[in-house]
């Protein structure tokens, strides 16, 4: 589902994704390439693996080789405390990744923009948060992809949050493109 992000009022257009997804599975090299988009900073925790698990869903395994086969730069934008993990999940899929302060600071990101030498508007970033994902990237003018969260276990903190997210949907709702 695609939102008409110009459209919805000032305050809440900084949680407004440009699409939402059920998984990273449902985003095409095709329809990235189409927007001008090379590059895509991932979240890590409920967007590629379930919460703090080592396991990559076979599904999310064989879309990140496609999209490094069909010339995605990818990187690591995780707000994890688990740098070994992260270390890990870097080596086992090919994947570098940037650290800095939380998302959705904006230190982070640019690191990650640094280090794969693109500009925000060639760039995507994909995960299951609108507080820290998706405000991120479009405080930077990143492309946004909201994921529907894999795993309902998560961060304590998080689950309070998805019910502000969940209010935020209803007034996002008439700014869908395809209802």
């Amino acid at each position: 589902m695609r939102f008409r992000k110009d459209e919805p009022p000032g305050w809440l257009r900084r949680w407004c994704p440009d699409e939402h997804v059920q998984s990273v599975a449902e985003i095409t090299p095709e329809h990235l390439q189409s927007l001008g988009i090379h590059a895509l900073l991932l979240d890590l925790d409920n967007t590629i693996t379930p919460w703090r698990s080592h396991k990559v869903p076979l599904e999310v395994a064989e879309w990140i080789k496609r999209m490094q086969a069909a010339g995605f730069k990818l990187c690591f934008v995780s707000n994890t405390r688990n740098l070994g993990r992260l270390q890990w999940l870097s080596e086992q899929l090919g994947i570098p990744y940037a650290r800095g302060p939380m998302k959705p600071r904006r230190t982070m990101l640019r690191r990650a923009l640094e280090m794969l030498d693109v500009e925000p508007q060639q760039t995507a970033i994909v995960g299951d948060q609108l507080f820290t994902d998706v405000w991120g990237g479009n405080r930077l003018g990143i492309y946004t992809i909201w994921v529907h969260p894999m795993h309902p276990r998560e961060f304590i903190g998080t689950k309070v949050s998805r019910q502000v997210e969940r209010w935020l949907l209803k007034r996002l709702e008439p700014y869908r493109v395809d209802k």
